[in-house]
């Protein structure tokens, strides 16, 4: 296969840090690559500089076989460039033919915009790749895995030769993944140039044809896809074997520290029970739309309930605000991080000690000493990567973010942790010391909820599992009955 796109000896420097030392990529047509590597490794990077929203600091970028020098998004566009983010980058407040034409509106022979004419384009391609959204709908209405699809609709539109898709089945159910990568299959058969990153190793070894492993900002090797099997793949990336990554030593559970009676919410969840023992992992799981996140965001006190009663630490604890749920000794860390677990434009110390600024303040007054000295504990203690505890939290990549969340709680020192989805976004080597951080805990006697979309790591971490579907309390099941068929039929509504 051709050679599309080469980077070679890449430098990325920002202030007191070296992202990328002389990193070369190879991306070829009709080949999905993909990128992996722990968070800090240097991938965000070589993506932004692909798509001209940093500028590399020396190296050199072809295309085609010409030389290149990508100025800004926009000229990656323009050079035949598209990208599909996480964090999907589109105008909210416009109608999906309008985020497809944005910049380039097609006018009538009136000279007004053409709206039947984008309408219909947009359309057709969203129908190629079997999305039936209206082009008319506008995008802040779209559930997170139709804007995704609207995304990668945009980028057809924009007829790229190279797509890069950055975490893009995070926040997707089994059948949109399944559909996506029809989506990236259909992109091979047209010679289109594909860089993968994921997380999931399955993923990576389901649908790419070679890797290239970063670490430190430095390339490790260059592999063939075939053949490989996921140990194979961690070891490169971590520079260990990874055995077991869900081999943390459990506790033998205490007195019961939460008691759920009956409690509904209109829409939601309906009549749920359960009980938690102190130094137990709880674990739930459901489809999307089960209902996990909002069971435990009314014992948290994010969300109100509409009835039944929960006791926590033997007290009736029903908490109409997080705060009350904080005083109590509850801490939750949230599925969507960057807008309910982080203020990004502040900085590491600053969210590290958000939700116990009472112990680091004195009538009104902070002690900014004191707050330094507990960021930078915690970043010792769960090894985040960052040049500073000054660092803002949105310069960090999204498994740091991650363990400044988890500090913000540790040091608030709650008694209850739940965990909502703790590991997505987050590379292999994060997760083995996000699990290390429970087994901690377990030792403290602390107690844990955790809420995962991924079967393999919900079951491997919890002692028991809450299973759901469509609201409703389908079983609870010790570990001696986890078996995936039976779990994946409770989830679907079936006994």
């Amino acid at each position: 296969m051709k050679e599309i796109v080469k980077m070679r000896k890449i430098c990325k420097e920002f202030p007191g840090v070296k992202a990328l030392h002389n990193v070369n990529l190879d991306l070829r047509e009709g080949e999905v690559h993909a990128l992996v590597g722990e968070n800090g490794a240097g991938k965000s990077t070589i993506i932004k500089t692909l798509m001209g929203v940093h500028q590399k600091t020396s190296g050199n970028i072809y295309f085609e076989d010409n030389l290149i020098e990508i100025k800004s998004p926009l000229h990656a566009q323009a050079i035949g460039f598209g990208a599909v983010y996480q964090d999907v980058n589109l105008a909210q407040h416009l109608s999906i033919a309008e985020n497809f034409f944005m910049g380039q509106l097609p006018k009538n022979k009136f000279g007004l915009v053409d709206y039947k004419k984008m309408n219909k384009e947009t359309k057709q391609i969203m129908d190629s790749i079997e999305v039936n959204v209206n082009p008319k709908a506008i995008i802040k209405t779209l559930s997170v895995a139709q804007q995704e699809m609207v995304a990668i609709g945009k980028v057809l539109h924009q007829k790229a030769k190279v797509v890069i898709f950055d975490e893009p089945t995070a926040l997707l159910t089994n059948e949109e993944t399944e559909q996506l990568f029809k989506i990236i299959n259909m992109l091979k058969k047209n010679n289109v140039a594909v860089l993968y990153v994921s997380h999931r190793m399955e993923e990576i070894l389901n649908i790419c044809d070679r890797a290239t492993v970063l670490k430190d900002g430095q390339n490790v090797d260059t592999v063939e896809i075939e053949g490989l099997v996921e140990d194979d793949l961690i070891s490169l990336m971590v520079g260990r074997d990874v055995e077991d990554m869900y081999s943390i030593k459990h506790v033998e559970p205490q007195e019961t520290v939460l008691k759920v009676e009956n409690i509904s919410r209109k829409d939601n969840f309906h009549n749920i029970n359960f009980e938690i023992k102190r130094g137990e992992i709880f674990g739930m799981f459901g489809l999307v739309g089960s209902g996990r996140t909002e069971i435990v965001r009314s014992i948290f006190g994010a969300d109100e309930k509409d009835s039944g009663t929960v006791y926590f630490n033997g007290k009736e604890a029903n908490f109409k605000t997080p705060s009350q749920g904080i005083k109590s000794g509850i801490a939750l860390l949230p599925e969507n991080r960057k807008e309910q677990g982080l203020c990004l434009k502040l900085s590491i110390t600053e969210n590290t000690n958000m939700a116990a600024i009472d112990k680091i303040s004195n009538r009104g007054f902070i002690n900014g000493k004191k707050g330094a000295e507990i960021a930078d504990k915690y970043c010792k203690t769960l090894r985040t990567k960052t040049p500073s505890i000054n660092q803002l939290c949105k310069n960090l990549s999204g498994g740091n973010q991650q363990k400044v969340v988890i500090a913000k709680w540790l040091a608030q020192d709650s008694d209850l942790f739940i965990f909502d989805e703790p590991t997505v976004g987050v590379d292999v080597g994060a997760k083995v010391e996000i699990y290390r951080v429970f087994e901690e805990l377990l030792k403290q006697g602390k107690t844990i909820i955790v809420i995962s979309s991924y079967l393999p790591e919900v079951t491997g971490l919890s002692d028991r599992l809450l299973v759901m579907h469509e609201g409703n309390q389908m079983g609870i099941l010790s570990k001696e009955e986890f078996q995936e068929e039976r779990i994946l039929r409770l989830a679907s509504g079936l006994k």
